[in-house]
């Protein structure tokens, strides 16, 4: 049982949202529900929290109204192992949202994502400064990220 489950506060489509996000990402299931009873009438049989995983990630919606909105104060990030998954993922949560700089994008729900090719961090820790600063220099040129782009701009070429 995972300990800290991240809680994302919808205003009535947490539902969508969860068939959204478990429709992207392999080794994704819904294993809870809970339905609106008598408390609320008017949202009575409709949903009011989910929990469900992505790829092995537990996660938590509810339907809590209007009065909170997300922000990329929070993120979700996405490490991916190759330009082709960098690509897929950003292509299918970018389906209704905005893009951002530097590997970040909004999804259709306003969630905020990053998304990161593995060896990224890495250059930006390397010993040589010089390599570093080619590499971060790079990626804040980018929209979606290119691990190539950062690559070459990493080794001076």
């Amino acid at each position: 049982m995972q300990k800290i489950v991240p809680c994302l506060w919808f205003d009535g489509n947490g539902e969508e949202a969860v068939k959204f996000y478990t429709g992207i990402f392999p080794n994704s299931r819904v294993t809870d529900k809970l339905l609106w009873g008598d408390t609320n009438p008017a949202l009575k049989g409709s949903l009011l929290t989910a929990v469900f995983e992505l790829q092995g990630q537990e996660f938590m919606v509810i339907n809590g109204g209007p009065q909170f909105k997300f922000t990329p104060a929070i993120s979700m990030y996405l490490r991916c192992e190759t330009q082709a998954e960098v690509d897929n993922y950003w292509n299918r949560l970018l389906e209704g949202g905005k893009p951002m700089e530097c590997g970040w994008l909004t999804d259709r729900y306003g969630v905020a994502w990053q998304i990161v090719p593995d060896g990224l961090i890495e250059m930006f820790q390397d010993k040589d400064p010089a390599k570093a600063a080619r590499a971060m220099q790079s990626m804040m040129t980018m929209v979606k990220l290119d691990i190539a782009a950062v690559r070459k701009a990493f080794d001076g070429a």
